[in-house]
């Protein structure tokens, strides 16, 4: 374990960059003083945040570029324009070089992964990389994947999401054989797509040693912590994501406005803050933030565009956390521990 975890950083990346990146690493840095940054972008901006940060301007060093990726560019068309030049390109190629264990971007998702994928390649075994995330469960945190790297996905993908996923969580809840359902309209073996059926079959003929199957999953099975991973692909991951977090803030705003209606409402709320503030910090998304590009022969750590400082902060941690905990390597020895099983179903997909 290196003993500085040193963090490269898109400074332009997400809806206002350098003025959320800048402070939510610096609230890092204070949960974790053996970190350091690279910082990636216009320099004139980002010395003006580092001014009001001087831990953070101590850890850290500027490279400066002018290109920034748009939140509107198109993948190819970030690829073309920013390629080697811009804020994102140059953050994932510390970790290509490596000069920085890990890189987090708040940047545009699909450009991130198209330039990830070019530049870091991916596993053998893995033909398309996807986005985990821990979400928090009435048990505690389920790893759930992939939440909108790609769309659409055959049999042979979603088997290596499971391996993904399962190997992550392995690592992350120190389990043996966490376990793995497929994300479906209903727990039926009949029911979903021809591509979710067939997962489904693989897996459990496959048997394998470092992840239990269980079967298929429900949407409001993921909040109960039913499993230790939820598999589907990136387009029905995404929707289930963005409608939880809707749904959080939605209660938030139901529990604000039941709580304020009248005064003997207000006085309640006043005896029982204690416990609305920590459902509120449950169910804050921005204590959520942060996916793992899983798949990548590099760590790539994703952030909502529109976070805040403190939530730019929580993808940050997870960043760090995946170095300490030496996840690149552990999920490349389990992922094909019998060094056969995603080879095997890849050629059974081509055949």
């Amino acid at each position: 374990m290196p003993q500085k975890v040193r963090i490269a950083l898109d400074a332009m990346g997400g809806d206002v960059g350098a003025s959320v990146v800048i402070p939510g690493a610096a609230i890092s840095l204070k949960r974790h003083p053996d970190s350091e940054f690279l910082l990636y972008g216009d320099s004139k901006l980002i010395d003006a945040e580092l001014a009001k940060h001087p831990a953070l301007k101590a850890a850290s060093r500027v490279i400066h570029t002018d290109v920034a990726i748009s939140n509107d560019d198109k993948p190819s068309h970030a690829l073309r324009r920013g390629r080697k030049t811009s804020s994102m390109w140059l953050a994932i190629d510390a970790v290509k070089r490596g000069e920085a264990d890990v890189v987090v971007s708040a940047g545009n998702t699909g450009a991130l992964m198209a330039m990830a994928r070019l530049h870091l390649r991916t596993l053998p075994g893995i033909d398309r990389p996807a986005i985990a995330a821990l979400w928090p469960t009435v048990r505690g945190d389920t790893v759930v994947l992939d939440l909108g790297a790609s769309i659409g996905g055959d049999a042979h993908h979603l088997v290596s999401l499971a391996e993904m996923g399962g190997a992550m969580a392995s690592v992350l809840f120190n389990i043996e054989r966490p376990t793995v359902g497929l994300l479906n309209i209903g727990r039926e073996e009949m029911k979903g797509h021809e591509e979710i059926r067939e997962a489904a079959e693989r897996l459990r003929a496959m048997n394998l040693p470092q992840l239990n199957y269980v079967g298929f999953v429900e949407s409001d099975d993921i909040g109960r912590g039913a499993v230790d991973v939820v598999v589907t692909e990136g387009y029905s991951g995404n929707i289930a994501l963005k409608a939880a977090e809707g749904t959080a803030r939605q209660m938030s705003d139901f529990l604000r406005n039941a709580l304020t209606q009248n005064w003997l409402r207000r006085i309640g709320y006043l005896l029982a803050r204690g416990a609305f503030q920590a459902l509120r910090a449950k169910m804050d998304p921005n204590k959520s933030n942060g996916g793992m590009l899983l798949g990548l022969k590099g760590l790539v750590v994703k952030s909502h565009g529109g976070t805040n400082a403190e939530g730019f902060a929580y993808a940050v941690d997870v960043g760090y956390e995946m170095v300490r905990c030496d996840l690149l390597t552990k999920i490349t020895q389990m992922i094909n521990s019998d060094g056969s099983a995603l080879a095997q179903t890849a050629q059974e997909a081509v055949s």
